[in-house]
């Protein structure tokens, strides 16, 4: 899987789900991304309940506040990519927007991340937190698991999710910090582009 490849992803941390007309299918809990077996892959019904395969992630919840509450969500990516989980040991922008939009492919694939505050993982109150936001952002950084990112699909969600690391990655990098995109820079691209940021 090129998410796997892309964020190195070791072991099982991270999960990826993908909407059908009659539910949707995640990866189950505990699982290593880069060696699925297509069997294993849990499906489950509109309502979040298991039907076949593995058990499915144990943030099964997250994915379901998100689906139900983003009717155009097709799929979802969780990883703990290297330099987003850095970022939130060193010190996001804001709680609201987790870097600045430093490059126009920030603003323009990504827009605002804002930031959940810890707490263990498959905790229900992330699932809660993230359904407040579902409809308004396309992506949250959990502190210190890292970015959950939803789109039209799962490849459109990896997309965002690549754009967002890397992002993240120059952030970390530069000293000193880059100041960010103008606001007229940002109204530009959103004219161009028919984006709201």
């Amino acid at each position: 899987m090129r998410t796997v490849e892309r964020f190195h992803q070791l072991g099982s941390a991270g999960n990826i789900s993908a909407r059908c007309d009659d539910g949707w299918l995640i990866t189950p809990t505990d699982a290593c991304l880069g060696r699925l077996d297509p069997a294993d892959i849990a499906k489950v019904d509109a309502q979040g309940r298991h039907v076949s395969g593995a058990r499915p992630s144990k943030t099964l919840e997250l994915h379901r506040q998100i689906y139900e509450n983003n009717a155009d969500t097709r799929g979802i990516v969780h990883t703990h990519s290297t330099s987003l989980v850095a970022l939130t040991l060193a010190g996001v922008w804001s709680d609201e927007d987790v870097l600045p939009p430093i490059t126009p492919y920030y603003v323009m694939k990504v827009r605002h991340v804002p930031l959940v505050r810890y707490r263990r993982p498959g905790d229900p109150q992330v699932a809660a937190e993230i359904a407040a936001r579902a409809a308004s952002v396309r992506a949250v950084l959990l502190e210190r698991p890292g970015p959950v990112v939803w789109e039209r699909s799962v490849s459109h969600a990896s997309c965002a999710l690549e754009e967002l690391e890397e992002t993240a990655r120059l952030w970390l990098m530069t000293t000193p910090r880059p100041a960010p995109l103008d606001q007229s820079a940002i109204d530009e691209l959103c004219r161009t582009f028919n984006l709201r940021w």
